[in-house]
């Protein structure tokens, strides 16, 4: 299920700002900082995170269009804020839902099943990983 877009509008003017300020602290939430492919600004922005081997599978609500889907695969910085750490994230990619699924740890995969976003989820890698 894809959400509308006037939700997505609605939640990037209201919910966002406020959202960003528990985010970083509560399980399987986190701030996405990231920046802009065309201006250059900095942004976060409060999204459902969820741990895999290597990095994290992150759930794209509004569809592959959305501004910080694109600002993330134009390859600018990004970075995770999670419960008061800042985690580097590279190599983004665009995946089925069914196919980060298999990536997300055990403990959080229902979880990440319950959501109803099924159209696509977003996979980063920790810069710093080996594998």
């Amino acid at each position: 299920m894809r959400v509308p877009r006037r939700i997505a509008e609605f939640n990037k003017r209201v919910t966002n700002p406020a959202a960003r300020t528990i985010t970083p602290w509560l399980p399987n939430l986190g701030t996405l900082e990231h920046v802009g492919r065309k201006s250059g600004k900095r942004y976060r922005t409060p999204l459902l995170v969820f741990r895999t081997r290597d990095g994290y599978a992150i759930l794209i609500g509004y569809g592959p269009q959305t501004d910080w889907v694109k600002n993330v695969l134009a390859g600018g910085p990004t970075v995770l804020r999670k419960r008061g750490r800042d985690i580097a994230l590279v190599n983004p990619r665009v995946v089925s839902k069914a196919e980060a699924e298999a990536l997300v740890v055990p403990r959080s995969r229902l979880l990440y099943r319950a959501f109803p976003y099924n159209e696509a989820a977003l996979l980063l890698t920790n810069r710093g990983s080996t594998d």
